[in-house]
């Protein structure tokens, strides 16, 4: 579930700090860099384990901090495939099962990989969306729902990763002279495009669950 990663930065240190040690003043500023950020390809950040190797230090023309070439470890967040794992159902919809972990929400367990035969409730108002499992048993079939905040038990079987670096504005808007009067900025629907999570992993529920879906009450 967590591994230590290496990794290499420069670490630029204020002058207000300079009184403080070394170690000390770049550990907090990576932290502040890292921590609970997504690194693509990496994983979840979660805290400095440690430095390794400290390169010389310098100050450049115009720019009074100094800045580090620093070696380090860090606790990331990052499992690996066919890893069980324990979370808490956050909420459902029709992509799926949405499994929080406390510290990463970003878990989904795709219709496909439901316990099946798997369908779906939802009223008209939307208020209320779960996924429910119907339990053949020898005395009929029994709906199992998926309810929210019950514990699951699920297996990592994909993970996603996806570039949010910032984007420049679209050619065509920028090829597109504004009229006087006429305002250049994208239309409100363009700017209000839904943002994708950095770092999504896909589950599929496991076989012994049966103990971590309620009992539907008639």
């Amino acid at each position: 579930m967590f591994v230590l990663v290496e990794m290499v930065d420069t670490v630029r240190i204020p002058p207000w700090n300079f009184q403080r040690q070394l170690n000390e003043a770049i550990a907090e500023e990576l932290n502040k860099k890292l921590a609970n950020k997504v690194v693509y390809n990496v994983g979840l950040c979660i805290c400095l384990y440690d430095i390794t190797k400290l390169e010389d230090s310098y100050i450049f023309p115009g720019d009074g901090a100094s800045h580090t070439k620093v070696h380090f470890r860090y606790v990331v967040f990052h499992p690996f495939l066919d890893e069980i794992m324990l979370g808490k159902i956050k909420y459902c919809s029709q992509e799926g099962v949405y499994v929080t972990m406390g510290f990463f929400d970003d878990i989904l367990i795709p219709p496909e990989s439901l316990q099946q035969p798997a369908k779906f409730y939802s009223r008209s108002d939307e208020a209320e969306q779960v996924w429910l499992w119907e339990y053949e048993t020898d005395e009929g079939a029994h709906d199992l729902y998926m309810d929210q905040g019950e514990e699951i038990r699920f297996r990592v079987t994909d993970e996603v990763f996806v570039d949010t670096s910032p984007t420049g504005p679209a050619t065509a808007a920028t090829d597109a002279q504004a009229q006087p009067g006429q305002s250049a900025a994208p239309p409100a629907e363009d700017a209000g495009e839904k943002k994708e999570a950095p770092y999504t992993l896909i589950g599929t529920i496991c076989e012994p669950g049966l103990g971590l879906l309620s009992w539907w009450n008639n």
